[in-house]
């Protein structure tokens, strides 16, 4: 069993790298569109982006996860025919789509209120969305084959050439913000072209009808729950500005992001896990494994927790150039970093308890999970906000993770399931409230110690509970 956490821990980390590295660079795009940019151009290039995230889900509706699901099984043909079967699909329905989308970009432009000299920048768009689909397949059969150092690469290095050809197009060639739109459709060519090999390696002219109809029964749910899991992650900020103002919208905004790094690590457990689940599942200890996985994702997600709400003061005061990371001016909304990273902690328990949904193909569970998730932050931030502001904004949040998660998990024991370590994961959870309770409650002026040294001591603290009561032992 060991072989099999040390191996998915690994493709974590490389997933990890990758995701980091590609989340730096394109950080990196911001200041450099903010000074290159008007705002009201930024504007237009964040609301057509906002629409291509949407469209992304349109796009794909659901067929990497199913092509995860058939092809880690292979039910039905042969491993070709897995990967032709949805390749073709994607590849016709994408056509039709951006063709459309190209064909009347000036009634779209008028539609979402973008002047037309920049209806061009919809067409481009068209052209980014059916490259970003065509790599779909190929990059999931390479998470499946645990290729992910091939994956990894392939991503940097097309987000390495997006920030080139940006400054290039921006700077040199003075193209504004077309030359953000000819760069995203550069970098999305040249992914899918660097994953020409696998497409020739697998691809053949077999579609299987009867394979065909079960990927859309698995994938086709995916449509309405990604749309409820965009709800959930975007829908907080208008709420907030109607209910107070730009500021406060502003203030908790950056401090919401501070979050990134619990998002980041369940982004890169998810890349390794899904794949890792579905290749296991025929083992005959495949539930033990699942359950031992959810320990050492807990514990983990626990430790960073810690660390990053106690250091994110000293982080956001850190000074570069001068000037520090995050403005004094919204220092005041630090107080929700540790919600924002608890609620992101129990999407990654989400993300854990989907592979009974996977293995199961009970897909058509995630639209209700998901929508009462959605319906729960909805709720929640206009419940709160009049009473805790920003803070009631990130409860919201909080609540409609651990909504998701609970009722996730009521669902999955009935059709798949599989016995946690309860009284592991209960301990971690003691161990991690005891150590930040004594974190928010102790009078760092009063201890005799730099308060670095403290919060250290704390993190050390977590590590010594928890080897005492037996969730980590030298042997394990």
């Amino acid at each position: 069993m060991f072989p099999q956490i040390k191996q998915l821990g690994k493709e974590t980390a490389i997933y990890g790298v990758s995701t980091i590295i590609g989340r730096f660079l394109n950080f990196i795009l911001v200041p450099f569109y903010t000074n290159v940019l008007k705002p009201e151009q930024y504007g237009i290039v964040t609301t057509i982006y906002a629409y291509i995230a949407f469209l992304n889900i349109i796009y794909s509706y659901g067929m990497e996860s199913a092509y995860l699901r058939f092809a880690s099984s292979l039910e039905l043909g042969g491993k070709k025919e897995n990967f032709s079967t949805p390749f073709i699909s994607i590849f016709s329905t994408s056509l039709l789509f951006s063709i459309l989308i190209h064909l009347f970009s000036n009634e779209i432009a008028k539609l979402i209120d973008i002047p037309q000299k920049y209806a061009i920048c919809i067409k481009y768009s068209a052209w980014i969305l059916f490259f970003d689909a065509l790599s779909i397949i190929p990059l999931a059969y390479l998470r499946l084959e645990s290729k992910a150092l091939v994956f990894s690469t392939i991503k940097v290095v097309s987000i390495v050439v997006n920030v080139i050809f940006n400054i290039f197009l921006l700077l040199k060639l003075k193209l504004e913000i077309y030359g953000i739109f000819i760069s995203g459709l550069i970098s999305s060519c040249l992914t899918f072209g660097m994953l020409l090999p696998v497409v020739f390696q697998n691809f053949s002219f077999k579609f299987l009808k009867n394979l065909y109809i079960e990927l859309l029964k698995f994938g086709l749910p995916y449509i309405p729950s990604g749309l409820s899991a965009m709800i959930i992650q975007v829908i907080d900020r208008p709420i907030l500005k109607a209910l107070t103002n730009d500021m406060t919208v502003g203030i908790y905004q950056a401090n919401y992001r501070l979050g990134i790094f619990m998002m980041l690590f369940v982004s890169m457990f998810d890349y390794a896990w899904r794949p890792f689940f579905l290749k296991n599942a025929n083992r005959p200890d495949a539930k033990a494994l699942f359950s031992k996985v959810m320990t050492y994702f807990v514990l983990s997600a626990s430790f960073l927790f810690l660390l990053v709400s106690f250091f994110i003061d000293d982080f956001v005061k850190m000074k570069i150039l001068g000037k520090h990371i995050i403005h004094p001016d919204y220092w005041g909304g630090l107080g929700i970093v540790p919600i924002i990273l608890i609620g992101y902690l129990f999407n990654g328990i989400y993300v854990n308890l989907i592979a009974g949904i996977y293995i199961e193909k009970k897909t058509k569970y995630l639209p209700y999970i998901t929508g009462l998730g959605a319906v729960a932050n909805i709720i929640g931030n206009y419940t709160l906000i009049p009473i805790l502001g920003i803070y009631g904004s990130a409860w919201a949040t909080f609540i409609s993770y651990f909504v998701m998660a609970i009722s996730l998990f009521i669902i999955v024991q009935k059709i798949y399931p599989v016995k946690y370590e309860y009284a592991n994961l209960a301990k971690i959870g003691i161990s991690t409230l005891i150590c930040f309770a004594l974190y928010k409650l102790i009078n760092l002026s009063l201890i005799q110690l730099t308060p670095a040294i403290l919060k250290l001591i704390f993190l050390g603290l977590f590590f010594i509970l928890t080897l005492n009561l037996k969730v980590l032992s030298r042997g394990k």
